[in-house]
Order: C-alpha cells, then structure tokens, then sequence
C-alpha cells in the first residue's frame, strides 16, 4: 500500500463528525480538521490539541497534500461541499443519506467518474462485523431464502430540523435491505406522524416490497422511550436477528414451519448467539476509505450505492 503520510481532510466536527476526526487521528491519516462553527473547534482542541484546524473549507480544498476529503455536515450541505472537492481533484467519504435529492446524487456519481474519483458513502452498517457475518450467513443458505425483512431504529435521540426522521435514520436500513435482497423495492407505502415540529416528521413506518416476493417494513422514530436497532430477516429455514443494542449482536433462530396433515405447525429451535469480531464498525469503515484511496479501488459503499439508497428515500417521501 502506498505511504501517503496525512493526506485526509474533514469538515463537520459535530455530532457524528467528532467520531470520524477521532478515528482518522488513530489513523494517523489526518491532516486538517474543518468546522464552521468556533466554539465546536475550541472543544474539540480539548482532545486532540495538535490537530491543524480551519473554519475556512477553502484551506482543504486548495492544499495540494490533502488527497481526500471527510463530509459530515448536514445533508442539505453535502452535494455543494461533495462537488466543491471532487471538482478540486479530491476523492470524499460522505456521510448518509449522500444527499437530499436523486438529482444530486446522480451529478456527484457522473462527475467522480469524469474526475476518476472516489466517493464513499457512510453507509456504517455494512461495515459492522455483526452484519458481515450475517451477509455471510444468509449467502451460505443458513436461513435459507428470504421471505420478510424488518428493521427497528428508534431512540429518544437527536430532534431534527433540516431533515425528517426518514431522511434522517432510514438511509441504515435502507441500504442493508438493498444489500440484503440485491434488489431495489417495486413499491412503497409510507405513513408519517409529527408530534414535535408539524412541518417535520419524527415517526415514520414504511412498507417496501422487493422482487421475489419478498417484503419489508422499516420503523424510524427520534420520539420514543427507549433505545432499539434492531435487523430481522426471516427466511425459508430460519430467521437472523441484528441487534446492535445488546453485548451479543448476532442471534440465529432456526425456527421452521412443518406441515401436518395440511395444517401448519411452527417448530420452535433454540436459539443460538453467533460469535462477532470486537470491532469498531466506524475503524472498519475509514479504513476501508484509506485503503481505497491509496489503492485507487472502488469502496464497498461507493457513490452507485448511495445514489440507489437516495432514489429509495425519495421514491418513498419524496426528495427533501
């Protein structure tokens, strides 16, 4: 792999940015930390004191040893920043969802092409060591083939008001249903309630149904008691369940039904944990950026990925 020293630069240190400016630092890969904003600046000098830092996305855009650029500012400002730096001669990672319309999304893919760069998306899930394996598992035949797929991502969490709970959350489970079913939904059901701002919804259930038969429901909510991401997947021999907010992730089920004299029967199993790698799913991930910008390879989430994750989110509500 070649030796590029530091040549990552990111702008957005809030929220989520601050967890990506800590693995690239680990990393030893970052050369520039960008925000908008002073004050989060001055915090972040709290951990990571010798870090070159900049309010001006301009110093990241014009410094030649900067090879590649880390967005994770708010989606309404990832297409003009993601297009800024590509046309600067730089590869991004950018934060989900990639942006808030199809139109963009599909500029950005057309444009890295011509440029012959990089974009990755931060689809973070697919990079989880519970979700490889449970890929793994469901390509092995474990389960089975697929029949139903349903995700639960709710928490009483971050309160948006540039995004709904849809544009917001869903991108996760969009893009693993995509993976999962290797297919994009024929058609889709929505229903959305607003209970904090009117104009912006914080609980959305949606109804998607795959080629195959297959189907799927994803439920999203910032307004809720308790903390729950959870994957299901049930299949023809058995079902997979994905919980990231337990010590165990990976729980196989191979429950089947059994026919008897024509009447149904469900045949219980016990359940058993499927033993997971103790890996960051964030590290996996901006490693996996590094490699493919160094080695100049195509990433796992790259921009195809991301444009098929937003034409999903638009289909469903429309683009934001």
């Amino acid at each position: 792999m070649e030796e590029m020293g530091r040549f990552i630069g990111i702008v957005g240190l809030g929220y989520w940015g601050k967890n990506i400016l800590r693995n690239l630092y680990e990393l030893n890969v970052l050369h520039t930390a960008c925000d908008f904003s002073s004050e989060i600046i001055e915090e972040r000098k709290k951990s990571f004191p010798n870090v070159n830092y900049t309010q001006n996305f301009d110093e990241l855009i014009t410094n030649h040893e900067i090879k590649a650029i880390a967005i994770a500012t708010p989606a309404v400002t990832h297409y003009e920043l993601a297009k800024k730096a590509i046309l600067a001669d730089k590869d991004v990672f950018i934060e989900k969802p990639m942006t808030t319309s199809t139109k963009d999304a599909e500029d950005l893919v057309r444009l890295a092409e011509e440029k012959g760069k990089i974009i990755m998306v931060g689809h973070i899930l697919q990079y989880h060591p519970a979700v490889v394996k449970l890929r793994e598992l469901i390509s092995q035949g474990v389960i089975g083939d697929i029949l139903y797929l349903y995700a639960h991502r709710v928490n009483v969490g971050k309160i948006r008001t540039d995004e709904n709970v849809w544009w917001s959350l869903a991108p996760h489970d969009v893009s693993l249903m995509l993976m999962l079913t290797n297919s994009e939904p024929y058609r889709t059901y929505y229903q959305g309630v607003s209970f904090v701002n009117k104009e912006i919804d914080d609980i959305a259930l949606v109804s998607l149904e795959f080629e195959r038969g297959i189907k799927g429901h994803i439920f999203v909510s910032w307004w809720h008691p308790n903390k729950e991401q959870k994957l299901v997947v049930i299949g023809t021999k058995g079902m997979l369940i994905f919980d990231d907010t337990t010590k165990e992730k990976l729980f196989y089920y191979p429950h089947k039904v059994e026919w008897n004299n024509g009447v149904p029967q469900a045949k219980k199993e016990e359940m058993q944990i499927i033993p997971i790698e103790n890996r960051e799913p964030l590290k996996e991930e901006m490693i996996h950026f590094v490699e493919c910008v160094k080695e100049r390879k195509r990433p796992k989430t790259d921009g195809y990925e991301g444009l098929r994750v937003v034409k999903v989110l638009g289909k469903v509500i429309g683009d934001m």
